[in-house]
């Protein structure tokens, strides 16, 4: 492996742009290779041999384009089989999993809703992170699949339609300090949160100290890019698709 080769970047489908935004924000010089796989999200619906036999196939396909890591920047594949992948592949397989640890840290007797999909929260990984914090904070699960649905169906300029989604959701733990974006997906709505939360409710999601570990693995192994030109490659298993990974990532360039 070299500097030079690229990072590569998959999910289940948009909520990825989200993640390879902050690695490009972060480390500017670094080349990413981004896999959506479309074809078969949302993986939040499905079993965990069939999520981890997709994460197989893309990290193969990824393995044989010369990436130097993979990021698995889908919350729901990593619960499913990242374990799995580190036994499998000889490269660092960086995962990710709902941000409750940081939101914990705010303070004493926190209250929190961890927004996920189905898989994600009901998987013993999760269950593991939880216990870790449950005797001392309050945490509410809530599942969102709908919210997955309205990226991938570029309906985010539906303003109406998102603004009724989210309040639902919020609805169910009105009073909470924090709220964890347990899924990629969920980052495109930050500002829409905002908007109806303002101040008073903290918006916590795990893109920044994944690419932050990224950062670290690469620079013991002295694998940083330090001068490259920072060129993104976007891939999806469902034609079409990659004029909405771009579009989506130009959304959160105008948002920064």
């Amino acid at each position: 492996m070299q500097t030079k080769d690229p990072i590569g970047v998959f999910d289940s489908g948009m909520g990825g742009v989200t993640v390879v935004h902050t690695l490009h924000r972060l480390l500017p010089h670094e080349d990413i290779l981004f896999v959506g796989d479309s074809k078969y999200n949302p993986y939040g619906t499905k079993t965990k041999a069939e999520i981890t036999a997709r994460c197989i196939s893309i990290c193969d396909a990824l393995i044989q384009r010369g990436v130097k890591a993979i990021v698995i920047a889908c919350n729901t594949a990593t619960s499913a089989c990242v374990p799995l992948l580190r036994e499998r592949y000889d490269i660092d397989i960086i995962g990710m999993e709902p941000a409750l640890k940081p939101a914990c840290e705010a303070g004493p007797h926190q209250k929190i809703a961890v927004w996920a999909t189905n898989f994600t929260l009901k998987e013993k990984k999760f269950a593991d992170l939880m216990q870790r914090f449950e005797n001392e904070h309050t945490i509410y699960k809530e599942p969102c699949p709908d919210l997955v649905q309205l990226v991938e169906q570029d309906r985010l300029d539906q303003k109406d339609e998102i603004d009724t989604a989210l309040r639902a959701h919020i609805a169910y733990h009105p009073d909470v300090d924090s709220i964890v974006l347990g899924c990629t997906h969920y980052v495109f709505y930050r500002q829409a949160l905002t908007k109806i939360l303002g101040s008073r409710v903290r918006l916590i999601d795990g893109n920044e100290g994944t690419v932050l570990h990224v950062k670290d693995l690469l620079a013991q192994k002295n694998l940083l890019n330090l001068s490259g030109t920072g060129q993104i490659e976007w891939k999806d298993t469902l034609a079409g698709k990659e004029a909405l990974c771009r579009s989506l990532f130009e959304r959160l360039e105008e948002s920064k």
